[in-house]
């Protein structure tokens, strides 16, 4: 008995001593200069991080330098990866880890990218456009992967308005997968947050698949209507493109995404819409 306390102590000595380890490493890398030209390239393809506030914006620079280190990145379907695809995907991924305590997605390990959209199977065997039976734009898997399509990777980001970006999504499933379940209840700050949470989302989980049978407009896509671990996910996505909308046409919902982000997306600039070109007559 005595030998197995020991052996516990040992190894709670161990953990703590990592754990150290690794948080002073993490501070470390939020601490470097951000490079000018990977900034460029958030300006360039991300609109958000525009309105993003500037108390918040040194601090994304160092989530971003923690990820970037952190997580694997691989390229397929010929897709030849670039610091501009590595931080497009990691800006966008740290802004849902903004303004609060984060572990990095500490499950996750790899992203795979592919050039486009990309075919899969139900195994989870991932096959470009040649031959594949399940046309998919990202995933995300619970076993520490997280595939994406690069081109629309780029086209949602790019497009700040229609609640359609896949990094988002896929991120925002990597949270409500912490606590080893994709229910679309992420880990709360206190137990009392869950009654609040369910009561809130189940209403509206119910209520946008009533608008979806009456094909009604609504602010967050349809397709969070098919379970609640994608109405989370796409809740999350209109949270961040169509915040104002959300807050106006679902107060509740907005209120708790925002509990539970720390942020309120709502209140920033709005984004300059691109203006369009006047056709030549």
């Amino acid at each position: 008995m005595a030998n197995i306390g020991i052996i516990l102590a040992i190894l709670f000595c161990v953990y703590s001593a990592f754990k150290l380890f690794k948080e002073s490493r993490r501070s470390r890398l939020r601490d470097l200069p951000f490079s000018p030209e990977w900034e460029e390239y958030i300006i360039n393809n991300i609109p958000m991080y525009s309105v993003i506030p500037e108390k918040y914006k040194k601090e994304l620079h160092g989530h971003i330098q923690v990820f970037l280190n952190e997580k694997s990145f691989e390229g397929c379907g010929g897709l030849e990866l670039t610091d501009e695809i590595k931080v497009t995907i990691a800006a966008q991924a740290c802004v849902l880890l903004l303004n609060r305590k984060t572990s990095y997605y500490n499950d996750l390990s790899s992203i795979i990218i592919y050039p486009s959209a990309y075919f899969g199977n139900m195994d989870g065997d991932f096959v470009h456009i040649e031959n594949g039976n399940e046309v998919r734009l990202g995933e995300s898997w619970g076993r520490g992967l997280i595939v994406l399509s690069w081109d629309d990777t780029l086209r949602g980001a790019k497009n700040a308005f229609d609640a359609e970006n896949v990094v988002i999504h896929e991120f925002a499933h990597q949270l409500d997968q912490e606590d080893g379940s994709a229910d679309g209840c992420p880990i709360l700050e206190n137990r009392s947050c869950y009654k609040s949470w369910g009561k809130v989302l189940s209403k509206e989980y119910e209520k946008l698949q009533k608008k979806r049978s009456k094909n009604r407009k609504a602010v967050i896509n349809f397709y969070g209507a098919t379970e609640p671990a994608e109405f989370f996910s796409c809740a999350t996505e209109a949270f961040f493109e169509k915040s104002r909308q959300m807050q106006k046409k679902h107060p509740e919902l907005y209120d708790e995404l925002k509990f539970y982000y720390r942020l309120d997306p709502a209140s920033w600039d709005e984004i300059e819409r691109p203006r369009k070109k006047k056709k030549k007559r």
